[in-house]
């Protein structure tokens, strides 16, 4: 990599953390000012770096703009699609994609089981927000406060016995879900059908999305598809990794904003 270029990029990191002065820059870069004033002046004229009116740096405007232009064209469905038919092909299962918005999680993606005996669901159709394994990942990963609100205003239908009987009983499974970050459905949807999923998170932490792995009980046990977890996990660390731009998988501290 061009030195200059290297350096260019360390300062951008630095300016995150807040304005910075050139001598603060110099030496976080251990180079002489000039060096760092001419790197500043190349970033200022590219909208990258803004000098303050006291003499302090800080991050442009046009970095953000671009950050914010990259993350609306960014598909996490076009991201996760080869990936999901790969899970598909390793498991022979039905993998959906899932997406929370509003009081509503929905299916945006959907790889069929090769069984004959199979689920039913539908892409852009919402799923039991109580029960299914995909909305319990992305309601257990919003704010305490929100995730509190929702669940006391929505409704428990029972579809079988096992399903969520109401809202303190949702938050301890959502606190357990968020604690080992991954979540199934054994049967509290639909008696004969378990699913296991993961959540896809973004360049913050957060889960952008969520994916999982479905089956009736007569191709495999509720124990065999959770034999599952360690290729359902990595496939959907993948990718969040792909979509976040990331070496490293990303990761949500609990309750960060």
């Amino acid at each position: 990599m061009s030195q200059s270029v290297e350096r260019a990029l360390r300062i951008l990191p630095l300016l995150a953390r807040g304005p910075a002065g050139l001598g603060e820059v110099a030496e976080e870069l251990g180079v002489h000012k000039s060096t760092a004033l001419r790197l500043l002046r190349t970033l200022h004229e590219h909208g990258f770096a803004y000098r303050q009116p006291d003499g302090r740096h800080r991050l442009g405007a046009r970095l953000f703009a671009l950050a914010a232009e990259a993350v609306e064209n960014l598909d996490v469905r076009t991201v996760a699609h080869p990936h999901l038919v790969e899970l598909n092909r390793l498991t022979g299962h039905t993998v959906h994609l899932a997406l929370h918005q509003d009081d509503e999680v929905v299916y945006i993606d959907k790889v069929e089981s090769r069984y004959p005996v199979r689920m039913y669901s539908r892409i852009g159709r919402p799923v039991p927000l109580t029960v299914a394994a995909v909305a319990k990942l992305l309601v257990a990963d919003l704010p305490e406060a929100e995730r509190r609100a929702l669940a006391e205003r929505i409704e428990y239908p029972r579809h079988t016995a096992r399903s969520t009987p109401d809202a303190q009983a949702f938050l301890r499974e959502l606190a357990l879900v968020r604690e080992q970050g991954w979540a199934a459905d054994l049967g509290g949807h639909e008696e004969s059908v378990n699913c296991l999923g993961a959540p896809v998170r973004g360049p913050d932490g957060r889960a952008v999305a969520a994916l999982s792995v479905s089956a009736p009980s007569v191709v495999v046990s509720a124990e065999g598809l959770l034999e599952l977890l360690p290729l359902v996990r990595r496939t959907a660390e993948t990718i969040g990794r792909e979509y976040s731009g990331s070496p490293h998988a990303p990761h949500h501290d609990e309750d960060t904003p």
